[in-house]
């Protein structure tokens, strides 16, 4: 028999014919490659809560023509916004999405006969919201804002 130790029932057993060298180098790739996934998950940071925004806001826009006081009325389902706003250039329906404590909301508007699309981009804290005002290509503007109380 050649290679091979005989066992019962006629069946044979083959050794390993891998050299040592060779299961040290397999041995030492699979932890490596273990290691590199553990890491990668470990550098992996939980997801930001996302922030609450559900409500009545009052927000101060302060553009160079002045300053505008809308009203917003925010529905929230988990990361997506509807709403309505209020305001200066009419009233309209909102859309928006809030990530962690980033907010961006946009309605249509309508500035002396000229439609534009109207986007807030800012951040939340607690009742409070801060960021800039963009109507369309026309006007740039800061905003700040608080939640009325319920």
């Amino acid at each position: 028999m050649v290679g091979g130790t005989p066992l019962p029932f006629g069946l044979t057993a083959t050794p390993n014919l891998r050299s040592p060298m060779k299961n040290a180098l397999s041995f030492l790739l699979v932890s490596f490659a273990l290691c590199f996934a553990i890491s990668i998950r470990a550098d992996e940071k939980p997801a930001a809560p996302v922030a609450n925004v559900a409500g009545t806001w009052n927000l101060v826009v302060e553009t160079g023509q002045g300053p505008a006081t809308p009203v917003f009325i925010f529905n929230q389902q988990d990361e997506k916004l509807t709403g309505h706003y209020k305001g200066a250039l009419g009233e309209a329906s909102v859309t928006g999405s809030v990530k962690g404590n980033s907010i961006q909301f946009e309605f249509k508007g309508n500035l002396q006969g000229q439609d534009l699309d109207v986007t807030y981009t800012g951040t939340v804290d607690g009742d409070t919201m801060k960021g800039t005002a963009r109507y369309g290509s026309f006007l740039d503007g800061t905003f700040t804002g608080k939640r009325q109380s319920k």
